[in-house]
């Protein structure tokens, strides 16, 4: 693991102050011309509805999200280049000397990342000087909205799975570069075994796994001479490929190659039919202690049937259907002032309504320690006798509060968090809804900003 407190993936941390939209940074210059650079503001990170076919999220990224956010920063260059663009034309110098200088320096509280969330529940509050508070809103929900999707996802697959062994194979199908380093890491919080992406695994610490292409078992003249040669050369760690050809041929030349490998993977085909047969063929040869893995487009419902079909399969790498999240590949995630000045800010737009004030969230659980349903209170209303609160600092003045939680430990508090859910919420087609309401004094906020507008 690294020494470092936080690990970025981004390719140079320590310019990315422009990495937003252009409408945050015409704010930040409209706040400072019309005096209110001094204000404080509250902002809220929450999602309004959950993606279709979902009863639950599981919030993940705000590693990356507060590692980055506490070194943001604009570089000479960008400056330079922001000062010739037609947006900020006629604006004084100083406001350019202001970008050179500015970092953001306010407070974050945060959901601890691995924990299952809900629709309306503020995630994360921030709390600084107005300019800056807007600066960074692009940015935190870049910064969380997609690792949050994949790991919701993830979560879905590991329930599906019933203690097979997962591993994550997006790194071809995920959407750029970066995006394939941020799922390797959503899918292992989430309980992924191991990812194929080397750079996330070397950064991250978790395991690296792969076996082999297509154009491995192509580029010889038969199938069983790529599998002895690929025996050879990894002789203590060998998948090998069987579906180039026929599969069930295949299986029987890795059974018969030796050494035979530690598993086979089966890419394509029907799944339920050709497991069983596979194993059947390899505890014939002896080989009852290679295993099984497949693979193809699977998504937590194939997986579910596989479980329920009780197909003798050790594991899966799932690639295109978690890193895309194709099934629901957005997420309404956004950021709303909430309070400026110790006053309260709602928006009324149909569809679209926000509660007042800074806020704090609890959990209740019943008597087996199973989700029992969560209030979203103000943050200055006495805490609940018996409730769990959620929110915890992880700012203070832009500067980081206590040691963030290893990647092993983010892992631990989802699986705890999974197997807290109620069972009605684990399905994959689960429509069910878990019970989150607003406290009195919340809703009385809101009444009275309304009737007030």
């Amino acid at each position: 693991m690294t020494p470092e407190p936080f690990v970025s993936l981004w390719p140079d941390p320590e310019a990315l102050g422009p990495v937003t939209d252009l409408y945050e940074l015409t704010m930040l210059a409209g706040y400072l011309a019309e005096g209110m650079g001094g204000k404080s503001a509250t902002f809220e990170i929450f999602v309004r509805r959950l993606p279709p076919n979902r009863s639950f999220l599981v919030f993940a990224g705000l590693e990356q999200a507060i590692g980055d956010l506490s070194r943001l920063a604009f570089s000479n260059e960008q400056v330079e280049a922001l000062r010739r663009w037609p947006a900020f034309k006629g604006l004084p110098a100083t406001f350019f000397e202001t970008l050179r200088r500015l970092r953001f320096e306010g407070d974050v509280f945060a959901i601890p990342e691995g924990t299952v969330v809900f629709p309306g529940e503020t995630l994360v509050r921030v709390t600084a000087p107005l300019p800056q508070a807007q600066w960074v809103e692009t940015f935190l929900l870049a910064s969380l909205g997609y690792p949050t999707l994949v790991a919701s996802k993830a979560a879905r697959m590991v329930i599906a799975a019933r203690g097979k062994s997962l591993f994550e194979f997006g790194a071809r199908r995920a959407h750029g570069p970066q995006a394939g380093l941020l799922a390797a890491r959503a899918a292992y919080l989430a309980g992924f075994d191991a990812t194929s992406h080397v750079e996330a695994a070397r950064r991250l610490g978790i395991p690296c796994v792969g076996t082999m292409a297509h154009s491995w078992v192509q580029s010889f003249a038969t199938e069983a001479e790529a599998f002895e040669a690929y025996a050879r050369v990894f002789p203590t760690s060998t998948t090998l490929l069987v579906d180039t050809y026929d599969t069930l041929e295949g299986v029987r030349k890795a059974a018969a190659n030796a050494p035979p490998g530690s598993a086979v993977r089966i890419d394509s085909g029907d799944l339920a039919d050709l497991a069983p047969k596979a194993r059947a063929i390899l505890d014939e040869q002896g080989r009852a202690d290679v295993k099984i893995v497949a693979s193809g487009d699977l998504d937590e419902n194939a997986l579910e049937e596989l479980a329920a079909s009780a197909a003798p399969i050790d594991g899966y790498g799932i690639g295109t259907e978690l890193v895309t999240s194709r099934d629901a590949p957005a997420i309404s995630m956004v950021y709303k002032l909430v309070e400026m000045e110790g006053a309260g800010r709602v928006k009324l737009a149909p569809g679209k309504k926000t509660y007042p004030m800074a806020k704090q969230v609890y959990r209740r659980r019943d008597p087996s320690g199973i989700f029992a349903g969560d209030l979203v209170a103000r943050a200055d209303e006495p805490a609940p006798d018996g409730l769990e609160p959620l929110l915890t600092p992880v700012l203070r003045a832009g500067c980081l509060v206590g040691r963030p939680p290893s990647i092993a430990e983010i892992r631990a508090r989802c699986q705890a968090q999974l197997a807290a859910l109620p069972d009605e919420l684990k399905a994959p087609g689960s429509e069910s809804h878990y019970p989150v309401v607003y406290s009195d004094r919340l809703e009385a906020d809101a009444a009275r900003l309304m009737h007030g507008r």
